[in-house]
């Protein structure tokens, strides 16, 4: 599943019939803020979820990411966010669909292609 996808428009607003782009969600987000390892091929990173969606998440790290990469990791959501007497542990793997700087942190987006509630 793609967190992102984008499609030509012609706002009724532009009189020359111009197009412009437009970005469509597939699923709502979340700003959760978690901390996260992120498992690569080239090791273990530690991160922070900064908004999550049934298709997507949005971490903040320290080291870039390269577009493609696949990752796995693990969130403990909240049970008042999911509105459960308890905390779900939840095992995802995915791929960086893009990274970049801001500031000092970099910014990765990454699908989440499966998903599995672990057992608690």
């Amino acid at each position: 599943m793609n967190a992102l996808k984008t499609e030509n428009s012609i706002p009724s607003d532009m009189p020359d019939g111009g197009h412009a782009q437009q970005e469509v969600r597939c699923a709502v987000r979340f700003p959760l803020t978690l901390p996260v390892l992120l498992a690569t091929s080239e090791g273990v990173i530690p991160a922070v979820s900064q908004n999550i969606s049934a298709s997507g998440v949005l971490f903040s790290l320290d080291h870039s990411l390269p577009p493609g990469q696949d990752i796995r990791f693990s969130l403990r959501m909240p049970g008042e966010v999911l509105g459960t007497s308890h905390d779900v542990l939840v095992q995802c793997s995915g791929r960086v669909v893009r990274c970049s700087l801001s500031q000092s942190q970099y910014h990765a987006a990454a699908t989440i292609d499966e998903y599995q509630f672990a057992e608690q």
